[in-house]
């Protein structure tokens, strides 16, 4: 027999909120929402017709509800996330920190709600000559008995296809809002896969460049990858203790606990990675300056080289420059033609020399 669920006053309280404005996607920043019945989508026309649908329907064997209702926003404003924190009894620090973003990725708990942050990732040309560079983003998760707000900041990490995906496997779905946890951290883990082999391409562009016989100046773009590397370290790093603390977390049912286990086992390995980047970077950093002063020391003797050779003709021209009368040679109808191949001789035998010992 159906039973009809009392409202939980901590999680569906009015606080005086008119009911006249309901939350429309198409007007704000919701960009989805739907009541999810047993893995499967239920539309109504507005987030509290999808609340109410599943409050007021029927409870499980252990008293919970048989679905839950997943709200999708895109960098909300303040006015926005506090209707929907009056309808999911959100706590208001937790609020803070989803309208003003900038958080670190972090998993916090208030009462029976679970909020989590997790920082998303981009690979995108920006500035001059198209340098790809690290964007981030932020993803906050409100993850409650029946209900999932997620509330993304930046241009990536969309969750579209992530609801999509859940939304064909009705089965997974069922599993309640964990699963919808699940699948983003899922989504933003992948992120950083990608993340991390673009920016492993461009590592191995670089070394090759360093390590080429062409001479190349790669120090402004051995920096950059450095700051991007770092940027990336600060997205991927502090998400493995939140992670790793939800897999201990009781509402996980046990298969979404080994689902989350691999997504931190892909977050380790790509944290590795990362660190890796960081420890590579630095000797190739080390070499292209090597080879640059290296380079600079050849420059420098040839130079050298070179004008210890022009100083011999400056030399003697300088001294015959003088027009005293009585000079060697002056007056004698060869003397010119002598003091050519004098200086002639003078800096061929210092061009060999300087040759022989690989200074030209």
């Amino acid at each position: 027999m159906a039973m009809t669920r009392v409202r939980p006053s901590g999680l569906f309280k009015t606080r005086g909120r008119p009911t006249a404005a309901p939350i429309r996607p198409r007007d704000s920043a919701v960009i989805d929402w739907a009541a999810y019945i047993d893995g499967h989508r239920a539309s109504t026309a507005t987030v509290e017709d999808a609340v109410r649908l599943i409050r007021d329907g029927r409870l499980t064997a252990d008293g919970d509800s048989a679905g839950f209702v997943w709200v999708g926003l895109h960098e909300p404003s303040a006015t926005e996330l506090a209707e929907l924190a009056e309808v999911f009894g959100l706590h208001p620090l937790a609020v803070e920190d989803a309208i003003h973003a900038h958080q670190r990725p972090k998993l916090e708990r208030y009462d029976d709600v679970h909020f989590v942050v997790m920082k998303t990732v981009g690979y995108v040309a920006s500035g001059p000559g198209g340098a790809e560079v690290v964007e981030t983003g932020e993803i906050m998760i409100f993850c409650g008995p029946d209900f999932v707000v997620t509330v993304r900041h930046g241009a990536h990490g969309a969750l579209g296809p992530v609801r999509e995906q859940l939304e064909r496997d009705p089965a997974r779905l069922g599993k309640g809002p964990a699963a919808v946890l699940h699948a983003v951290a899922d989504r933003v883990v992948d992120g950083y896969v990608c993340v991390a082999d673009a920016v492993q391409e461009d590592i191995d562009e670089v070394e090759e460049a360093v390590f080429s016989p062409e001479r190349t100046d790669e120090s402004r773009r051995i920096y950059r990858l450095k700051r991007e590397v770092i940027q990336l370290k600060r997205a991927v790093g502090p998400l493995a203790g939140p992670l790793r603390n939800l897999s201990g977390r009781r509402f996980v049912p046990a298969e979404i606990k080994e689902y989350l286990r691999d997504v931190e086992d892909h977050l380790t390995r790509v944290r590795e990675q990362v660190e890796s980047y960081d420890e590579l970077l630095n000797p190739i950093l080390q070499a292209h300056m090597t080879q640059v002063t290296v380079a600079d020391n050849q420059d420098m003797r040839k130079i050298s080289a070179w004008g210890a050779i022009f100083m011999v003709p400056t030399a003697i021209a300088g001294v015959y420059g003088m027009n005293f009368d009585f000079m060697p040679e002056t007056q004698w109808r060869y003397g010119y033609p002598l003091i050519l191949a004098v200086i002639g001789l003078a800096c061929l035998s210092l061009y060999r020399g300087f040759r022989r010992n690989g200074w030209l």
